[in-house]
């Protein structure tokens, strides 16, 4: 079988640590307190964050328990991260976790064997127990993905295990994270942000960028919001831009209905300009925002496999038919 590479991570069972999950499947992205080597060129694949084991055991111990397991898509390969994304860097105002990387969810895998029954080979098992005795820092192996792709019950091809179609695996949100010590703040959905003068900051700041860039190449731009964002015209050129901004990675971005159709519309040429690692100080009034790294995707047109629906419009029954 083909083998991929991992990056496999225990995330402990404190509130902190339950809180950090919660948010960076909310965020779509993930972190370390330091880079290492090993890091520097890899590209992993796929990541799992392992959680409900205790990884101060023998290796032979580990083997025998269970724990939950979240896989996930890497999107991109390690970044350094300048931006404090997660509840407790806010709180204490520094980066801890700069080592970062994007991760997509593709499945929560619940009561998974650690040993030889288990998905998992052995390496990639005890490298998860590795991690919980490294300050969940990751650790890279090279294993094959089908097992763990069939035991979620997401279609692959054998023979490219890694091109996995987002539309067919069936997802989580933050919601189902489920530890000892519960974290009592909820929030929702993917890239989620409660705060709303934050949302609203880092959605001007991605605008500001976008409207710079376009208007340096000589295009008119004018702001809409509605059906899409900005609005550029060079003579008798018309081009529309879909603008998205967060601190975390750029990993994936929520689409209304309206503006994938509007992408999908061979009337309309449409442009992706997205803006990860925003900076925000929420201690200023405003909210000051700064930096940032651009994705731009020219002529963009939102493929099937790349989708996956959060919400559905459900028509209730006619009770007077």
């Amino acid at each position: 079988m083909m083998s991929s590479t991992f990056v496999m991570v225990h995330v402990g069972q404190s509130t902190e640590s339950q809180r950090n999950l919660e948010h960076g499947i909310e965020t779509l992205s993930w972190g370390f307190p330091e880079e290492k080597p090993e890091y520097k060129d890899a590209r992993p694949r796929f990541a799992v964050l392992a959680t409900g084991a205790s990884p101060r055991v023998q290796l032979a111990n580990w083997l025998q328990d269970t724990a939950t397991l979240y896989l996930f898509q890497v999107r991109g390969g390690f970044y350094q991260g300048s931006a404090w994304h997660w509840p407790d860097e806010e709180a204490e105002r520094r980066l801890k976790y700069p080592q970062r990387f994007g991760i997509e969810p593709l499945a929560k895998l619940e009561n998974v064997s650690l040993g030889p029954n288990g998905p998992l080979t052995e390496a990639g098992s005890d490298a998860i127990r590795r991690s919980g005795t490294d300050r969940g820092m990751g650790k890279l192996v090279q294993m094959p993905a089908q097992r763990l792709l069939e035991l979620a019950g997401i279609p692959f091809d054998p023979a490219d295990p890694e091109d996995v179609p987002l539309d067919k695996s069936p997802g989580f949100t933050a919601e189902q994270v489920e530890g000892k010590k519960k974290p009592q703040r909820r929030r929702r959905g993917a890239g989620y942000i409660s705060d709303p003068k934050k949302r609203k900051a880092i959605e001007e700041h991605a605008e500001q960028l976008a409207t710079a860039h376009y208007e340096g190449q000589g295009w008119t731009v004018e702001k809409l919001g509605k059906p899409y964002d900005l609005r550029c015209t060079r003579g008798t050129e018309e081009r529309h831009i879909e603008v998205k901004g967060t601190t975390g990675a750029a990993t994936s971005v929520e689409l209304t209905i309206n503006e994938v159709l509007h992408a999908r519309d061979e009337d309309n040429t449409v442009d992706l300009y997205v803006v990860s690692d925003i900076k925000i100080d929420t201690l200023t009034e405003p909210y000051i925002p700064s930096g940032g790294t651009v994705w731009h995707y020219r002529d963009w047109e939102p493929a099937e496999e790349d989708l996956r629906p959060r919400k559905y419009e459900y028509r209730l029954p006619d009770l007077t038919a």
